[in-house]
């Protein structure tokens, strides 16, 4: 143990007399508040490995270790007990440095009640009075659906009403419009048996528990037999049903049949948190699906989130499947559970649309968060723009160079400005070439950024944090040069990127870094790369058109390049101003300057 810790003696102490049995741990402060609660095949190794050298030089684990003041723990028989114990004391304590579920909602469940003609009905409250409770559903529409097919299918009682068998020999209850419309059977009346009544009831459970195939199969024995009473009638009454039935089944999820009763979990993370995503499937079909977040405390391992979030799904939706399918390999001893990890086949396409509902998920709840706190939504871009480029600062505000010029003429440079991920145009800045002659992009990109950068220090202005060039290893080593000139090298964090394949160039290291294509970071990048593109060959264009013009019309005194323009706008050409009649061309620039073109014309070019 540290010796610096606190509480060094009394925690010493504890550590000797823990048994090395498995068992839940309990850390708690000076003010005896719970700070955390974990589990342990060991306890003794597991409490231990938190007081050495490592832990105390760890970031957020030292923080907790310094604030323990007392531990209590708790042996259990097995790691299953420990895991279940771990979790359900994590939900009534929540205690501070443990995993915080992001999941406070109340799920509806189908309750088919403890009483004589049950009914069946959805219910967002456990009643413990022997009644059976399906779910919970993290879908009512799912649930709705399902309470509708069972509807179509079958006929049952909805009514409040106490139907003893005193009740209904005493002829207490009349059938009311329901049995009418054919929606029950009239056991008030005595009209249905309670038998009778409980084998409807038994068939319903079936389908609840996802077990179509066993329903399916009793109606098909049904109409073939009513069938070959000739009662075709009632058979097609029952082909009808299966009809629903196969339509319903349909519309789930299907993959191989012969996977049955099989759990699938798949997990995604980010920096705070983890997004699990359960799936359940029964006869092939996939009957439930769940996805929760799971926010860190202490740096926790996908591992060890994942693990939590079994445990705790499991739990919440009564799942006793023998087979789970994962990701990765955890250490976890579920009894008599088999842990899959698929690389291929249709246990792995099971994992694969497992893991595409937790990315799913993962982004809805980024762009939910993002529209609450919009500015959230930028320091998240730059904060991941900052560890995947491996800046040593935030780049609130980056600049980006591109050079224009096409076969050497009118050579320009543009630059573009981002301020927390946005563009500030009225920042954007246009440079004509002043010291370099014919197309040389390398000395065009020195000459620029020194000018800039030279400007920004006369002015005593702020500096971007970063500076993007636009091409590879030689544009962004002339840039370099200029920040050397200026004293700015290590200043400001400058790279490179190369059109072809989005290669990331650093200063002297001839190695590109390649972004992951879906990446926020490498999209602003490119973003701001075809910006500056954009808003270079905009001012190349206009250069360009401002030389041609000048080179004819604005020769002629009295004429500006507004003039010029406005008359090639409408007429295409100068040889078509000059055949064009002086009331046509009146119209365009009025008289006076009309008087001046004819006159030009006449003198010059005749």
């Amino acid at each position: 143990m540290n010796p610096e810790h606190k509480y060094h003696h009394h925690l010493k102490a504890i550590l000797r007399t823990l048994p090395g049995k498995p068992g839940i741990y309990q850390y708690f402060d000076e003010k005896g508040n719970i700070i955390y609660i974990g589990k342990a095949k060991n306890l003794k190794k597991r409490v231990t490995s938190y007081f050495n050298k490592e832990t105390f030089e760890n970031g957020k684990l030292a923080v907790l270790v310094r604030k323990i003041a007392d531990i209590q723990f708790m042996i259990v028989d097995t790691e299953m007990d420990a895991l279940l114990l771990e979790n359900n004391l994590i939900k009534k304590y929540q205690p501070r440095y443990n995993v915080l579920l992001k999941d406070d909602k109340t799920y509806p469940w189908i309750c088919i009640k403890n009483e004589a003609f049950p009914r069946i009905f959805p219910t967002r409250y456990i009643v413990k009075d022997g009644s059976q409770y399906f779910g919970p559903y993290a879908s009512v529409k799912m649930m709705n659906t399902l309470l509708e097919l069972i509807r179509q299918l079958y006929q049952f009682r909805n009514c409040k009403l106490n139907l003893s068998e005193t009740n209904i020999k005493n002829g207490k209850y009349k059938v009311c419009l329901e049995y009418h419309i054919k929606n029950c059977n009239g056991p008030c009346e005595g009209l249905q048996s309670e038998e009778d009544y409980n084998r409807t009831i038994s068939e319903i459970k079936e389908i609840i528990k996802g077990n179509i195939s066993n329903v399916l199969k009793q109606f098909r024995d049904l109409m073939m037999t009513f069938a070959e009473n000739l009662e075709f009638e009632k058979a097609q009454i029952i082909k009808l049903k299966m009809d629903h039935l196969e339509n319903y089944k349909s519309k789930s999820t299907i993959v191989n049949p012969s996977i049955d009763n099989v759990d699938v979990f798949s997990i995604v993370t980010d920096e705070n948190s983890g997004f699990v995503n359960f799936l359940k499937v029964i006869d092939g079909a996939i009957v439930q699906t769940h996805t929760v977040e799971l926010k860190k405390k202490l740096d926790e391992t996908p591992e060890e989130l994942l693990c939590f979030a079994i445990i705790e799904l499991r739990q919440r939706f009564n799942s006793a499947s023998r087979e789970i399918i994962l990701p990765f390999e955890l250490d976890i001893d579920l009894q008599k559970t088999i842990l899959t990890v698929p690389q291929r086949g249709d246990k792995k396409q099971l994992l694969d649309l497992s893991e595409r509902n937790a990315k799913y998920y993962k982004l809805e709840k980024q762009k939910q968060k993002d529209l609450v706190d919009p500015e959230r939504h930028s320091k998240r871009i730059l904060s991941q723009m900052m560890k995947d480029l491996r800046l040593n600062e935030i780049p609130n505000h980056i600049e980006c160079f591109d050079n224009s010029n096409i076969q050497g003429d009118f050579p320009v440079a543009a630059m573009v400005v981002f301020k927390n991920a946005k563009a500030d145009k009225k920042e954007y800045r246009h440079f004509n070439i002043k010291t370099v002659e014919g197309p040389n992009d390398f000395a065009s990109m020195e000459e620029v950024v020194y000018r800039r950068y030279k400007r920004l220090l006369d002015e005593d202005q702020a500096l971007p944090q970063l500076i993007i060039v636009d091409g590879g290893k030689g544009q962004l080593s002339s840039a370099v040069k200029s920040l050397d000139k200026l004293g700015l090298r290590g200043k400001i964090s400058i790279i490179g990127i190369a059109k072809k394949l989005e290669e990331i160039y650093y200063p002297n290291d001839s190695i590109p870094m390649y972004l992951d294509k879906k990446s926020e970071t490498l999209k602003i990048i490119q973003q701001l790369r075809d910006e500056a593109h954009r808003f270079g060959i905009t001012h190349h264009r206009s250069k360009r058109d401002k030389a041609t013009i000048k080179s004819v019309l604005t020769e002629i005194e009295g004429i500006g390049f507004t003039t010029a323009q406005a008359l090639l706008r409408k007429f295409k050409s100068v040889k078509n101003i000059q055949k064009a009649n002086p009331e046509e061309i009146q119209k365009v620039i009025g008289k006076a300057k009309t008087e001046i073109i004819k006159n030009y014309f006449t003198n010059n070019l005749s």
